[in-house]
């Protein structure tokens, strides 16, 4: 045999001088001074920590979702029950406890075997098997960072020659010298293939049999031990009957080397491989099986892949961080409450179903005011990428964000993009109670003012969306509760567009397209294309005071050895001053009030503000509000771009017009209301009398003066002027101010409205003559008595 063996080596070209004095050796143990002959082999196997499964949670540890380039779950030895541990002993090796990495009995018997033409076999002990194991894993875990390298890797691993065979036991022998039996087993076990897509006896015992590795009955552990040698071959959920050959063999080797008796054995043997696999798990891998937090998730891996506060344990580049979720054994705490995102689903679908045969879409994002962590994020649709006609509005597309985070491009914001108006004209020291202008509609390209880029500018002409009721004056807060578009575009008309969209992207808006906001003259009545995530954290800018914190989506993040992260917080800056952040607030409370636009949003008993928003031809429709401890988006509309709703029947009901506070509105009160219940209720803090009335002073009298004397004056004072296009009669000289309002005391700042004269109202036209008085027209003589006994006389007679 020894003679055959060498024979072998020889023919195979890999016969080594190292290998001699371990031959001699054969029957039985390896002395030192052959062991010390390999001290100079490479040391850099180091068995790294297998691939692992990561997990995503939920904010109360309940599991999200897993991800895994090979299904695995690893263990100590000390988990792991003692019969999978014999049966793979048994089967594979069982010298495992007398050789020292290599079985040169075996080894000289495979080679006497092959060399004489019987069955191929390979000879190779638990620690060989290992050693493949781990360069094999080793390429696994390079494929994403370094392709080439890892296919070389594995080819050298895999590769069928008796050169690969010796390097197996060159490495075997030095293993054996650094770690303990135990700790090779464990290895081997947590290492190992166990079915088409299973590595590991723990995923293994989980995915078929419903339990723990450390509680394998014989039955059990003697399946599972059979299918290492081919994975595919021995799947019992494809190939139960070979499974169960190949369990046989395994209990014929435990019986044969004592490990279990004659009774065991047919014990086993008696249960049929699908009573064993009777309580399987079936495992999938991905954020498909999150179900309504299948988005949220997307978003979570999108925060994980290109955050780059992670790069400094994540590693920097798309392969590194895929290569951390796949094989790093994660385990990623988010801020998703399971609760709230089930009543935030609930709350839409009670409004849009899930693929309602209007093709109306719905989405909701929920934030914390003050510290950014998301709450809820869904949508009326299922997560998938295949379309079916039982599933036609199946998609991918995150509705509640961007493009960064596999989202869409954003969505028209109509009227609630007036916030950030009404939010500049606080700041730039204007009050709640001025009337501004209500009835202009035209404003000449020249006299817009976007500093930041002129080539916005254009002529614009509005009309109201929401009303046509047009008064001559109305207060901000009466146009903000009325949603009326006319003295918002003034407004801001009397501003800089370039502050009013700055302010907006300092509290978080984006637009889905990455872009920076465009400050053309439309973008007033929300022209830009923004998420509702970024909407919902610009009003939760306004709970918060005016403190802007960017969402967040992860607070914890700790890898497979246990090794915790620090986790950047929320950015969390200053975005507007605090008085401004309760005016604005003290503004858009009453629009849930009776006569608002959003009323049908209030929650009875506890505060909130918001605001309706209608793009043009009801193209999107949203509501976004917030109480102190909660703010809210939903937007509603066709996510495939801007496709009218006007005459929809959504959800059963036929409606004209679909507006923000028809659908948008009621499912922000359903889920806030829901989601605070058990909840103190807090109110806003009130604005200063001067940021709600302002400042007043005194008007100059410019009535009789010329209109350029008349705006002169007023604009010298703090006042802008206005001048009505109505002319009425009056004793000033035509042309000249024939009255003003206000007059008296005004917030200054105020527009002052000037009416011009036509000149004194013309003398009026005197009385016409009465007519010519006329004689009373003449008497017929009085008719004489009739005769005595005759008739009276023929009629006209006379």
């Amino acid at each position: 045999m020894l003679l055959a063996f060498f024979l072998a080596a020889g023919v195979g070209g890999v016969l080594l001088a190292g290998l001699a004095v371990p031959l001699a050796t054969a029957a039985g143990t390896t002395t030192n001074s052959a062991m010390s002959l390999f001290d100079d082999l490479p040391s850099d196997l180091n068995p790294t920590r297998p691939s692992e499964i990561s997990t995503i949670y939920y904010a109360d540890g309940s599991v999200m979702a897993n991800f895994w380039y090979q299904n695995r779950i690893n263990v100590p030895i000390t988990q792991i029950s003692q019969n999978i541990q014999d049966a793979i002993v048994a089967i594979e090796d069982h010298r495992f406890y007398e050789h020292n990495g290599v079985d040169l009995e075996g080894m000289a018997r495979a080679m006497v075997n092959n060399v004489q033409g019987g069955d191929t076999e390979g000879a190779s002990t638990l620690t060989q098997q290992y050693v493949k194991n781990v360069f094999v894993e080793k390429a696994s875990q390079l494929e994403l960072t370094d392709p080439a390298g890892a296919q070389e890797l594995y080819d050298s691993a895999t590769a069928q020659s008796y050169g690969r065979k010796l390097q197996e036991a060159r490495y075997a022998i030095q293993l054996e010298k650094r770690y303990t039996k135990a700790q090779i087993l464990e290895g081997y076990l947590n290492l190992s293939q166990f079915g088409s897509s299973v590595y590991g006896v723990e995923a293994a015992s989980q995915r078929y049999f419903g339990h723990s590795a450390n509680e394998l009955s014989i039955a059990e552990a003697s399946m599972l031990a059979g299918i290492p040698q081919s994975p595919n071959n021995f799947d019992p959920l494809r190939n139960p009957d070979g499974t169960k050959a190949r369990q046989r063999l395994v209990l014929d080797a435990m019986l044969l080397r004592g490990y279990i008796d004659q009774a065991q054995y047919d014990e086993a043997w008696a249960i049929p491989i699908e009573t064993l696999i009777l309580n399987q798990r079936p495992t999938r891998a991905g954020c498909d099986v999150a179900g309504i937090s299948a988005y949220f998730c997307r978003y979570v891996v999108q925060e994980l892949y290109n955050n780059p506060a992670y790069d400094a344990f994540l590693g920097s580049g798309d392969a590194a961080r895929q290569t951390a979720l796949l094989h790093g054994g994660l385990q990623i705490s988010t801020t998703l409450d399971p609760h709230r995102q089930q009543l935030a689903f609930d709350a839409i679908v009670e409004q849009v179903p899930v693929n309602d045969p209007s093709g109306v879409n719905m989405a909701l994002a929920s934030v914390e005011p003050g510290t950014g962590r998301i709450q809820a994020m869904v949508q009326n649709t299922n997560f998938g990428n295949n379309p079916t006609e039982e599933d036609p509005e199946q998609t991918q597309v995150n509705f509640n964000v961007g493009h960064s985070h596999e989202g869409g491009a954003g969505f028209q914001t109509g009227s609630t993009f007036k916030v950030f108006t009404l939010i500049e004209w606080l700041r730039t020291n204007h009050a709640l109670e001025q009337k501004v202008p209500a009835q202009i509609d035209f404003y000449p390209r020249d006299t817009w003012n976007i500093s930041c880029d002129p080539d916005y500018r254009a002529d614009y002409e509005v009309r109201n969306i929401e009303g046509t009721w047009r008064p001559q004056d109305i207060t901000v807060m009466e146009a903000t509760k009325r949603s009326i578009n006319l003295p918002f575009v003034w407004m801001a008309n009397q501003m800089d567009m370039c502050g009013v969209t700055g302010v907006a992207a300092a509290m978080g808006v984006e637009n889905g397209n990455g872009r920076p906001l465009a400050v053309n003259p439309a973008a007033v009545l929300g022209t830009n294309s923004n998420t509702p995530l970024s909407m919902a954290t610009a009003f939760a800018t306004l709970a918060a005071g005016g403190v802007r914190c960017d969402p967040v989506a992860i607070t914890g993040i700790s890898n497979r050895e246990g090794e915790e992260f620090t986790i950047p917080p929320s950015e969390c800056t200053r975005a507007i001053p605090e008085e401004v952040a309760r005016g604005v607030t003290h503004a858009l409370q009453p629009v849930l009030h009776q006569g608002g636009t959003g009323f049908r949003a209030a929650i009875p008993g506890r505060p909130a503000a918001g605001k309706t928003g209608t793009a043009n031809l009801d193209y999107h429709a949203w509501f976004i509000g917030y109480t102190p401890q909660l703010a809210s988006a939903v937007w509603t509309g066709h996510s495939e771009g801007d496709v009218s709703m006007f005459y929809s029947t959504i959800n059963g009901r036929y409606h004209e017009q679909v507006y923000g506070g028809l659908l948008s509105a009621p499912a922000w009160r359903t889920y806030t209301e829901a989601a605070l219940e058990g909840q103190e209720v807090l109110g806003f803090d009130a604005p200063t009398q001067v940021t709600i009335e302002g400042e007043k002073v005194d008007v100059p009298h410019v009535v009789g003066r010329s209109p350029d004397n008349a705006r002169e004056i007023l604009e010298e004072a703090g006042f802008s002027v206005l001048i009505s296009n109505n002319r009425v009669h009056s004793n000033a000289p035509s042309g000249a101010v024939a009255s003003q309002s206000p007059s008296g005391r005004a917030v200054k700042n105020s527009a002052i409205t000037l009416t011009l004269s036509s000149g004194p109202a013309p003398r009026p036209a005197p009385p016409p003559a009465p007519p010519p008085e006329q004689a009373p027209p003449e008497q017929p003589p009085p008719e004489p008595p009739p005769a005595e006994g005759g008739e009276p006389p023929p009629e006209g007679g006379g």
